[in-house]
């Protein structure tokens, strides 16, 4: 059975509701956005989406993002749910899901959300090490997290957790202990974003007097991909790696850009996903008895790229490494994140030549 085409209409929040400022964040360069958002805007910003989905069978949900959705007066919070809430009863979208701080969690915010059919609460984790999270001044605690977590989860909703990659002090130790600290609290979905420093914070005057280092696109490249395997091994999604490319958060290249440093990539999560599949094709190969000179790799079309690589760069270690030929050959009956390897010549087939 095909598997429904998903589509988020994002709508965001800058900085409402958000209590202090973390050393990280700018809020009006992550979201591009500085005014606040009304009802009206909500209304418009949805009908401009749906008009442009393509397949009408899909799963769509609003979702309200940045800021602290739930650190909002109620009364704005209100103004801006009705309006998506009305989609829902007329099942023009299927759900709606905000993101918000841990310690801006309580029974009646969970109600108001409850009433205006929220269905996923995504938490800013960010870290579960206190000690972090007060060097980032992110305002709240590890047992913020836990609290939070587990009412959310009480009240029926659909839990999300979002940490980052590369804080400072962070190390990949650090991180590996965060994830395990968030998977007994069996989140549904998580989300991963390394660090970029972003002009107008406090982290850029760290990195200016060379307090702080940022992660190589290599580094965190890694980094992610060890923690996507962890939760993927705990039945937990991994829904995105990397921020969303924006006018504002694009290359430190870009004269528009606010990113200053950091592991910007505009593919990042490709590039996760990518290195992934380097892994899998590499131990399957590694299995085969013979030592293969040349291999055809069958897969389904929306994987050829994944398993070529960005820029063909797994395609290109597998000859500089491994001194390997590979073809890619797209097959529809092949599911989607499988693949078949075909052996086309061995170092026998080649040295008898």
């Amino acid at each position: 059975m095909k598997q429904k085409q998903q589509y988020i209409i994002p709508i965001f929040v800058p900085h409402l509701g958000c209590p202090n400022d973390c050393t990280f964040c700018n809020q009006k360069s992550i979201s591009g956005q500085t005014k606040k958002v009304t009802a009206k805007e909500v209304k418009a910003t949805i009908e401009e989406y749906l008009k442009s989905f393509k397949e009408e069978d899909s799963y769509k949900e609003v979702a309200f993002f940045g800021g602290s959705f739930t650190g909002i007066e109620k009364q704005k919070q209100e103004e801006l749910l009705k309006v998506a809430y009305e989609y829902v009863m007329d099942k023009k979208i299927n759900s709606i899901r905000v993101s918000t701080r841990p310690d801006y969690i309580d029974k009646d915010r969970l109600k108001l959300l409850k009433k205006y059919g929220v269905k996923t609460v995504e938490l800013g984790v960010q870290s579960t090490n206190d000690y972090i999270l007060k060097k980032c001044k992110r305002g709240h605690t590890y047992e913020d997290v836990k609290n939070a977590s587990k009412l959310i989860k009480r009240y029926g909703f659909n839990l999300g957790h979002q940490m980052m990659i590369g804080l400072p002090e962070s190390t990949k130790l650090d991180e590996l202990n965060t994830a395990k600290d968030l998977a007994k609290l069996k989140p549904k979905i998580v989300r991963l974003y390394p660090v970029l420093v972003i002009k107008n914070t406090q982290l850029e005057k760290e990195y200016i007097a060379q307090e702080y280092e940022p992660l190589t696109v290599e580094q965190a490249v890694e980094r992610c991909k060890e923690l996507y395997y962890f939760f993927t091994r705990n039945n937990i999604t991994v829904i995105r790696m990397g921020l969303q490319s924006t006018d504002l958060i694009c290359s430190p290249e870009n004269e528009k850009s606010e990113v200053v440093a950091g592991p910007y990539h505009e593919a990042f999560g490709q590039l996760v996903e990518d290195s992934i599949w380097y892994d899998s094709l590499l131990e399957r190969i590694k299995k085969i008895n013979v030592k293969v000179k040349e291999v055809e790799i069958e897969v389904n079309p929306q994987n050829v790229n994944n398993v070529v690589g960005h820029k063909k760069e797994n395609i290109n270690k597998l000859k500089e490494i491994y001194d390997l030929d590979t073809k890619v050959k797209q097959n529809e009956n092949i599911k989607a994140g499988k693949f078949e390897i075909n052996i086309l010549k061995t170092y026998k087939d080649f040295l008898d030549e």
